[in-house]
């Protein structure tokens, strides 16, 4: 069994933070809004006002081009590899749906914008869900074996 290696990439990640933190920081100054990226799905796809739908699906055109970006500044597109099944991928997207009704928001509005804010609410939704990353992280390498 060969064991999985996650690249890490210390410059691109800070670069890669510095830009979702400005991001967060600007919708909230320009707009009053906090950055999470599934109630900004939500709010997109779901009925609101038109001009509060406009930015949502700016905000998400920019998210879903960066790979198009790479491809325009390095000429060819970043590699992806998805170690599992369509499947899982579709159980997993689900639970994290769950897990974002029960905990009132994502990773980025907790993670990002909660945290920036001291929210208590958001501070004990990171903890738990970096907590439920790592235990699942362990048992996936460790006990499954996968």
């Amino acid at each position: 069994m060969t064991p999985i290696v996650t690249e890490f990439t210390p410059l691109a990640s800070a670069f890669g933070g510095a830009l979702i933190g400005l991001a967060a920081v600007l919708l909230m100054t320009f707009g009053g809004r906090i950055f999470g990226a599934t109630g900004i799905l939500s709010g997109a796809i779901l009925p609101s006002g038109a001009g509060d739908r406009a930015w949502r699906w700016a905000l998400l055109a920019g998210m879903v081009s960066g790979p198009l970006a790479v491809q325009l500044m390095t000429g060819s597109m970043p590699a992806v590899e998805i170690p599992i099944s369509l499947p899982m991928i579709i159980v997993g997207g689900f639970l994290v749906g769950v897990g974002v009704n029960f905990s009132s928001g994502c990773t980025s509005g907790h993670g990002v914008c909660g945290m920036a804010r001291l929210s208590p609410r958001s501070i004990i939704a990171t903890l738990t869900f970096m907590a439920a990353t790592i235990v699942t992280v362990y048992i996936v390498r460790h006990v499954i074996g996968a």
